[in-house]
């Protein structure tokens, strides 16, 4: 799709969630972390889709090695005050200012298409109410 997005991946059989992120990140990028903090839960929904997605948001203020590209992606640093909204998923504008504040959040969002969102709901949590997907 050409946007700019996160490291991410689905969890293979017999990790745990941080054991899978932990995983993609070093596939996808060459960065190797001991540990990941979850700092965010969203759900997305596309109209038309029966797929409903969970996705765990991690961060990490440690890290070794060297950003490389890969087979899946093309890894580049921002500042802050740079990132380019415009070609990135419209919801991460909304929840981005909440991890860059390390407060923990929990939304929801729904999509009609890829661009354009038509119902959302995101907050500040202290913890998180994880739901098993129906295939578990």
């Amino acid at each position: 799709m050409g946007r700019w997005n996160g490291f991410g991946g689905k969890v293979e059989h017999g990790e745990t969630i941080e054991q899978g992120a932990i995983r993609e990140l070093q596939e996808e990028s060459g960065l190797v972390v001991d540990r990941l903090d979850e700092i965010g839960l969203l759900r997305f929904e596309f109209l038309g889709d029966p797929v409903k997605l969970q996705v765990h948001v991690f961060t990490s203020d440690t890290f070794r090695g060297k950003l490389a590209e890969t087979d899946e992606m093309i890894p580049q640093w921002f500042e802050i005050n740079s990132l380019p909204y415009q070609t990135m998923w419209p919801d991460d504008k909304l929840w981005f200012p909440m991890f860059f504040n390390r407060q923990k959040f929990s939304g929801f969002f729904k999509f009609e298409g890829h661009d354009k969102i038509v119902e959302h709901s995101l907050k500040a949590v202290d913890s998180f109410e994880y739901t098993l997907p129906p295939w578990l």
